[in-house]
């Protein structure tokens, strides 16, 4: 069913199992709550608190979110949300994986619930690059200790690759490459080790980069991105 549900834009496959969960989905007006259901989207009427769902022409986007945007599809506050920033107004979009509010930069944003689901599933690593200013300059045991791994609540993290891009006088920009998506993760293991983050923009996702975009630009992506996503989540797991 949570597959169903991906492939109809409702959400990330994680989301639609959630939904089901929660006793939101509906298959011939019959409330379903088995992760497991089967159903024929053809054949069978399926409803979302009561709104029957439909195929949608698969999007893809790659979106520069400004500071200040928040991913969430929903936003309780009225703050501009990624998905606002995409010309496209008639699908359910969402964002794939986030951003904290204060961070900008690259993110993806479709409605292909499954492949949103393995481009963030942790097996794949999917890379992801930044530019990072920190506070200080962070000398080599920093970054021997970022490579090797700092211990965060929910267990070690660690950067794939570190390097300096440019020098300040009192701060530093690090080009980093992390293959995991913990909440605020690079602004926690940079407290860590002592130099707090000023800023942080995500440059690319994958084979995706940001390029030229601006703050709030959006663009569809290529045939050539979409299909070098799907050949990163179907290539061996990490």
């Amino acid at each position: 069913m949570q597959k169903i549900l991906a492939a109809a834009g409702i959400g990330s496959r994680r989301q639609c199992e959630e939904l089901i969960r929660m006793g939101r989905v509906e298959v011939d007006r019959k409330v379903v709550t088995e992760l497991g259901f089967r159903a024929d989207p053809l054949r069978q009427k399926i409803a979302v608190d009561g709104v029957p769902i439909r195929q949608e022409k698969p999007l893809y986007y790659a979106v520069y979110k400004p500071d200040g945007v928040v991913c969430t599809s929903r936003d309780p506050s009225g703050r501009t949300r990624v998905i606002d920033l995409v010309p496209e107004r008639e699908a359910r979009l969402f964002a794939v994986g986030r951003l904290d509010l204060h961070s900008e930069g690259l993110i993806l944003v479709t409605n292909d619930g499954e492949l949103a689901n393995r481009l963030t599933h942790p097996k794949f690593g999917l890379p992801k690059t930044y530019l990072v200013q920190v506070a200080g300059e962070p000398d080599r045991e920093v970054f021997a200790k970022l490579m090797r791994g700092v211990h965060l609540a929910e267990g070690i993290a660690r950067v794939s690759s570190i390097k300096v891009r440019r020098k300040h006088k009192q701060s530093t920009i690090l080009e980093m490459v992390l293959n995991e998506g913990r909440n605020r993760e690079i602004r926690r293991i940079m407290a860590k080790v002592g130099h707090k983050v000023q800023r942080l923009k995500r440059i690319a996702v994958g084979p995706v980069r940001l390029g030229k975009m601006l703050p709030g630009d959006a663009r569809p992506l290529t045939r050539d991105e979409i299909a070098a996503l799907r050949r990163e989540t179907t290539r061996r797991p990490v």
